[in-house]
């Protein structure tokens, strides 16, 4: 039996709360993962799971063990890191989560740039608006475009984005131009739903961010959809400029309340907790930050 990846495997069926996923997550069978840590049990005379029909529980042994082990882990990886870090070669495998519309424009460039430069790094995407659980689904990285931060997030910032308010000139006619964000609240507006409050907007009044109730007409968790149903009139939507830009250019909406702004949109690559981070993937986040900073465009 290898240890280490007995321990490996251990911990991942400990995070993931089973063996199905983490056989699915390597791509073999689940007794592949059974018989290791059965192994595993035997080699140390423990009960480390208690297993039942619905769900895995941890032994008090298992648990003490559990954090042994990922201590353990963190320590190797931090060695072979070093090893990495003086030979200049980087290589394994990187599990990325990336937003679907800001990763398909803007982050595939310098992801695929990454891979012709390291070319023994091998790289899994990730395309979703959704909020992953890096953990349970065994990522090394997140990207995701956020204004507010859970406290515990492990991030590093890369870059940051400006909301733009958008809505086309057909409905403007229709219906009028809000000239403050309170007006917002008698007009339809498009509504991204994976942010916390989906239908609270925030704007800069005079310096101070301040919080706006909106009335949504659609809702969708993909900020082109909104836009584009902005575009063909159906209400107002506030996206990243990023997306808006493009409909911008071919006069298919229009930016509206121009005298406030709209907080910044932080460009965060967000790590798992409680991990040494490996060599490679802060040579990722160095890469991006490097393409996704502020004097990119």
């Amino acid at each position: 039996m290898d240890r280490l990846q007995a321990m490996q495997l251990f911990v991942r069926v400990a995070e993931l709360n089973s063996f199905s996923a983490v056989a699915q997550q390597m791509g073999v069978a689940r007794s592949v993962v059974t018989r290791q840590i059965a192994g595993l049990e035997q080699h140390l005379g423990l009960k480390l799971m208690a297993r039942s029909t619905r769900r895995l529980t941890l032994t008090s042994a298992g648990a003490a063990y559990l954090e042994k082990c990922r201590v353990i882990l963190n320590l190797v990886e931090a060695a072979e890191t070093g090893i990495a870090e003086e030979s200049q070669r980087l290589r394994g495998h990187l599990r990325i989560s990336l937003p679907l519309s800001f990763g398909l424009t803007r982050i595939v460039p310098p992801l695929l740039e990454f891979a012709r430069t390291y070319p023994e790094v091998s790289l899994e995407m990730d395309y979703s608006d959704r909020r992953v659980n890096l953990f349970e689904e065994g990522m090394d990285l997140a990207i995701r475009i956020t204004g507010q931060l859970g406290d515990s997030a492990v991030v590093r910032k890369l870059g940051s984005l400006q909301g733009r308010t958008v809505a086309s000139t057909d409905y403007l006619k229709r219906f009028g131009c809000p000239q403050h964000p309170s007006e917002l609240m008698h007009h339809a507006c498009l509504v991204y739903t994976t942010s916390g409050s989906p239908q609270i907007w925030r704007y800069l009044v005079d310096g101070v961010v301040q919080s706006f109730s909106v009335r949504s007409r659609i809702q969708a968790n993909n900020g082109q959809a909104l836009t584009e149903a902005a575009a063909q009139g159906l209400g107002i939507a506030l996206q990243p400029d990023f997306i808006v830009e493009p409909f911008l250019q071919e006069q298919r909406v229009m930016t509206i309340l121009t005298d406030f702004e709209t907080p910044e949109l932080g460009i965060y690559a967000m790590l798992p907790g409680n991990r040494q981070v490996p060599h490679r993937v802060r040579v990722l986040m160095d890469f991006l930050a490097d393409r996704l900073g502020p004097n990119q465009t």
